[in-house]
């Protein structure tokens, strides 16, 4: 009978298995987990994600100031052409 073992990557957290009398790899499944390789970078993403929102916050709210310039001016002239 076999003598098979499994090992895990302790980095990417993939997994071999071994046959040992053979010395073959039998199997191997990579890892469905997200790994990240440090906190600090896992930070620095979260930095970016927050910057990327606040730029497309602060579009919205330009586009909705520059409607609501539009429109008042929109609404001017119809008092002026009365």
């Amino acid at each position: 009978m076999a003598n098979i073992i499994e090992v895990e990557c302790p980095e990417c957290h993939s997994s071999v298995w071994v046959d040992v009398d053979l010395k073959v790899v039998v199997q191997h499944k990579k890892s469905e987990k997200k790994v990240h390789s440090s906190f600090d970078d896992l930070l620095l993403k979260e930095r970016e994600k927050k910057q990327k929102v606040d730029e497309r916050f602060l579009m919205a709210k330009e586009l909705e100031q520059a409607k609501k310039k539009k429109a008042e001016e929109i609404f001017r002239k119809s008092l002026q052409s009365d």
